[in-house]
C-alpha cells in the first residue's frame, strides 16, 4: 500500500432520526440516517404505511371501477376450434 493516499478511518458516530445513536468507525466522523433497525418496520414489527398524495385510495377505487365493470359486462363464450 503506498502511504498517506488512503483516508483516515476514525471512530464514527451514526444518528437515525428517531434519535438513536450508534458508534462505529468510518472515514467520516458523524453520519445521519433517516431510518435504522430500531424504527424500521420490518425490524420492530410494527407496520407503517406513507401513503403520499393518497396514492393507496387512488388506486382502490381505479380497482374497484375495474372489477364492477368487469362483473356488469355479459361474458362472450368463446367458440370451439376445431
Amino acid at each position: 500500500m503506498k502511504p498517506e493516499i488512503h483516508p483516515q478511518y476514525v471512530e464514527a458516530t451514526i444518528t437515525c432520526a428517531c434519535g438513536h445513536v450508534m458508534r462505529t468507525r468510518s472515514t467520516r466522523p458523524s453520519l445521519r440516517v433517516g431510518i435504522c433497525s430500531k424504527c424500521h418496520p420490518f425490524f420492530t414489527g410494527q407496520q407503517k404505511f406513507v401513503d403520499t398524495a393518497g396514492r393507496v385510495e387512488r388506486f382502490q377505487r381505479r380497482f374497484a371501477a375495474k372489477a364492477a365493470a368487469d362483473a356488469a359486462a355479459p361474458k362472450k363464450k368463446k367458440k370451439a376450434r376445431k
